[in-house]
C-alpha cells in the first residue's frame, strides 16, 4: 500500500464513483483480484488522509442492464434490477478487502438485501461516516431507468458531500473519445452548463443537473495511476473539474 506522508485533505466528505469495469481487466468480466487490490489500495490511501469517504459502485463488469434490455428478451426495468444486483456483488467484494486491510467498511443498499447489506438510511450512512467507516452504496438509486452516475449525484447530495469524484479509465473529460480521435481535446475545467450543452458523455444529464442544482463540484480523473485518488482528495490538479463556472 502506498504511504501518504505530510498531506492535508482539500475536502472533508467525499463521494467517489467507481465504474463496474474498474473491477475487471481490460475487456473482461467479473472481478479481477489484481484490479480489486488496486482499487482497495487507492481508497485506503485516500481515507488515510483523514476524510469521510463514501463510494458508489457500478455493476457493468457483472451485467449491463441497458445492453441486456436492448436484446429484446428482458424488459429494461427487470434488466436494471439485475444490474443493481451486480453493483451489490462489487460492493461486497470491496468491503471484504477493505476490512482485511484495517479499513472498516459498510455496504448500504437501495433495495432490500438484508442478508448481506444494510438498507440505505441517510442518517445511518452519515453516522457511519462520522465514525470513520467507509460507506459503500450499492443498488443504484433503487429504481430502474436511472444510472449509477445519477445514484452518485443523489447520494452526494444526501450526505452533504463536498465533492463528487468520478474515477474513469481516462485522465479527464474530452470533447470526443480520445481512444478514437488523436486530436481529442481534454478540458482542465468546465461549467455544469457547458458539460450539459455539449452532451459530454462522461456522466448523464440527470447527474450533471443534480450536482449543478446543489453546487457539488465534480472531478473526473484516471484512477489507474497509483495514489491518484489521494492526489485529488489532497487538492492536486488532476483530470477535469466541473463547477458552476470554469
Amino acid at each position: 500500500m502506498t504511504t501518504v506522508v505530510n498531506r492535508q485533505p482539500h475536502y472533508k466528505r467525499v463521494l467517489l464513483k467507481i465504474s463496474g469495469e474498474a473491477f475487471c481487466g481490460k475487456g473482461g468480466y467479473g472481478i479481477s483480484g489484481d484490479e480489486l487490490e488496486l482499487i482497495t489500495e487507492q481508497i485506503a490511501d485516500a481515507h488515510d488522509l483523514g476524510i469521510q469517504l463514501a463510494v458508489v459502485v457500478g455493476g457493468g463488469n457483472i451485467i449491463r442492464g441497458r445492453s441486456l434490455a436492448e436484446q429484446g428478451q428482458i424488459a429494461q426495468a427487470t434488466a436494471d434490477y439485475m444490474g443493481m444486483l451486480g453493483t451489490a456483488i462489487n460492493g461486497l467484494a470491496l468491503k471484504e478487502r477493505l476490512d482485511q486491510t484495517g479499513h472498516p467498511a459498510r455496504v448500504l443498499s437501495a433495495i432490500n438485501l438484508t442478508s448481506v447489506a444494510e438498507n440505505f438510511i441517510r442518517g445511518r450512512a452519515v453516522r457511519h461516516l462520522e465514525k470513520g467507516r467507509i460507506v459503500i452504496f450499492v443498488s443504484g438509486t433503487g429504481n430502474p431507468f436511472f444510472t449509477t452516475d445519477t445514484a452518485a449525484a443523489l447520494r452526494a447530495t444526501e450526505i452533504g458531500a463536498d465533492v463528487l469524484l468520478k474515477a474513469t479509465k481516462v485522465d479527464g473529460i474530452y470533447d470526443k473519445d480520445p481512444a478514437v480521435h488523436q486530436d481529442a481535446k481534454r478540458f482542465d475545467t468546465l461549467s455544469y452548463q457547458q458539460a450539459m450543452d455539449q452532451r459530454l458523455a462522461v456522466m448523464d444529464l440527470t447527474a450533471f443537473s443534480m450536482c449543478m442544482e446543489h453546487d457539488i463540484p465534480i472531478v473526473v480523473f484516471d484512477m489507474k495511476t497509483p495514489g491518484r485518488i489521494a492526489d485529488v482528495v489532497a487538492g492536486k490538479p488532476c483530470g477535469t473539474q466541473v463547477t458552476a463556472t470554469n
